[in-house]
C-alpha cells in the first residue's frame, strides 16, 4: 500500500501536525516504510501461538498482605478545626 500526497496531507491534518509541502514525501516515505513493516508482521502465521503479556518468563514478586503502619487516625483528627461523625469538614470551593 502506498500513500498518496493527498492521504499524506489529510493524515498530517486529522493528527494536528504541521507538514510542509516540501516534507510531504519525506513524511510520506516514512509512513509508506511503516506500513510496509506493519505488512511484513501481518504476514508472519501465528496460529498456536500463544499470546504472551511479556516477552521474558517473569512473575511478580509478591508480600504478605500485613499491616505495617500503625492507626493515627484519631490523631490526625485531633488537630483538625472541624471533625463531624469522623470527617473533615472543609469549606466549599465551588460557587
Amino acid at each position: 500500500m502506498s500513500l498518496t500526497h493527498q492521504d499524506v496531507a489529510r493524515i498530517a491534518r486529522l493528527s494536528r501536525i504541521a507538514v510542509t509541502d516540501a516534507e510531504i514525501e519525506a513524511v510520506g516515505s516514512q509512513l509508506n516504510n511503516i506500513l510496509g513493516l506493519i505488512e511484513q508482521m501481518q504476514a508472519v502465521n501465528t496460529d498456536g501461538i500463544e499470546p504472551m503479556a511479556h516477552p521474558q518468563d517473569v512473575s511478580l514478586r509478591l508480600r504478605e498482605d500485613a499491616v505495617t503502619e500503625p492507626n493515627r487516625r484519631d490523631a490526625c483528627q485531633a488537630v483538625a478545626p472541624q471533625v463531624e461523625k469522623g470527617l473533615f469538614l472543609v469549606p466549599k470551593v465551588i460557587e
